[in-house]
């Protein structure tokens, strides 16, 4: 446990052994307190996939899953993956490769059922299968159709969310309100607390929000007093260095929350969110 007396998790963050810091941001982590990661796969296309089919996702995947292993030997606490189709593979589909959209969403949506093999075991004290799916829909404008597509895929992953009985991690536009996406994961038996908003302001309706770890979303988030996660988005990307916050930012800030008296909101974000939301204990998975 770090010097605070609490388990420390940043939500979202990549690691790339081989393009970029990979296990010295795990390193970097720990030694400013972080105790525990939830690893998103980066986006297919980043890796040097161009897939075709939903068994073309596996490499990236287990990228990933050999990377938490790898980090599981340093932290304190634990690293969980968090598998799924980036939604920006739609644009990259459609407009570089010549998929119709409908196209696209099937190739997505095979995807993100090769991701869910990995989850439907659920999470693991020992680090195995991932405990989460990530998909979400774009973030900048695309066209109806392209929109259209991109929903079906996340409707999809709500849906497999359900049946693997895991989160799911979105990335969407920005937004405080995502009441739509809520419902749709009502329908699709998910509950909406464990639908996951991620790079999020410190408001949000309908699904739990993994706010962006900057000082005024965080006071946002703590003075709520609603559940919520921290993260970084750290990419992991030698070419983007400034990109988003360094794996460094959420010990840091909790620090700087400590310091601030909001001791019930570091409770919130590292202890009883994600039990809440992904069924993990980070106080029982941190070494003494």
């Amino acid at each position: 446990m770090d010097d605070l007396g609490t388990p420390v998790l940043d939500n979202h963050l990549h690691l790339d052994p081989e393009h970029g810091r990979g296990i010295e941001a795990v390193k970097d982590f720990a030694r400013s307190g972080g105790t525990h990661l939830l690893v998103v796969n980066k986006p297919s296309w980043l890796l040097g996939v161009e897939a075709e089919s939903g068994d073309d996702f596996r490499p990236v995947f287990e990228t990933t899953l050999d990377v938490v292993e790898r980090a599981n030997e340093i932290l304190p606490g634990r690293a969980w993956p968090v598998l799924g189709v980036h939604p920006g593979l739609v644009s990259k589909l459609v407009d570089d490769r010549g998929y119709s959209p409908a196209s696209a969403r099937d190739l997505m949506q095979a995807g993100l059922e090769v991701a869910a093999e990995y989850v439907a075991a659920g999470p693991s004290a020992e680090g195995g299968p991932a405990v989460a799916l990530k998909s979400g829909r774009p973030h900048y404008d695309v066209t109806d159709e392209v929109w259209d597509a991109s929903n079906a895929v996340l409707r999809r992953a709500l849906e497999l969310g359900a049946e693997a009985d895991c989160a799911v991690q979105l990335h969407t536009e920005a937004t405080d309100d995502l009441t739509e996406v809520a419902e749709w994961a009502e329908d699709a038996g998910l509950p909406p607390e464990r639908v996951v908003k991620h790079y999020a302001g410190g408001e949000l309706a309908g699904v739990t929000p993994s706010v962006m770890s900057e000082k005024d979303r965080l006071e946002v988030a703590a003075e709520r007093g609603e559940p919520f996660l921290m993260e970084t988005d750290f990419v992991d990307d030698p070419d983007r260095p400034g990109a988003v916050l360094g794996p460094k930012t959420v010990p840091r800030r909790v620090k700087w929350m400590r310091e601030r008296g909001y001791d019930e909101a570091i409770r919130t974000a590292h202890v009883s969110t994600p039990e809440r939301v992904y069924g993990l204990n980070t106080r029982e998975t941190l070494s003494e």
